[in-house]
């Protein structure tokens, strides 16, 4: 098998303000929308891969617990601090966690799916790149 593209589908209720967090607060870019009837989807840039987000999800604004979304999803960036002060312009609330393994912010997003934002320094250390 090759594969060609990877991608992750995220289902949502509260579809446009998830469409804009991904977009606006992590500068994901647009790659196409598409409308059927009640059925929406919006897919974003996501890396080198797509992050798909469709209409029919569940929220749970005040935050999924890991039995309701198993999946978190993940952006390592350059720098945490930066990071951080951008998510709070947006009045997103952040703290920064530190461990051994680097530095990390824990967060929802409209719906109330995980996200994890990691420092890339502390990860390519830990797989020796």
């Amino acid at each position: 098998m090759r594969v060609e593209r990877t991608g992750v589908i995220l289902n949502v209720e509260r579809f446009d303000a998830c469409v804009a967090f991904y977009r606006d607060a992590f500068s994901l870019p647009v790659m196409f929308e598409l409308r059927e009837g009640d059925f929406r989807l919006t897919c974003l840039q996501f890396g080198g891969a797509y992050l798909m987000i469709e209409s029919g999800g569940v929220a749970q604004p005040s935050g999924k617990s890991v039995a309701e979304n198993a999946t978190k999803l993940r952006f390592n960036v350059a720098d945490i601090q930066e990071a951080g002060g951008s998510l709070r312009a947006r009045g997103i609330e952040v703290s920064i966690e530190h461990s051994a393994w680097g530095a990390a912010i824990h967060l929802y997003d409209p719906d109330g799916n995980r996200i994890g934002l990691r420092d890339e320094t502390g990860f390519r250390q830990q797989v020796g790149a």
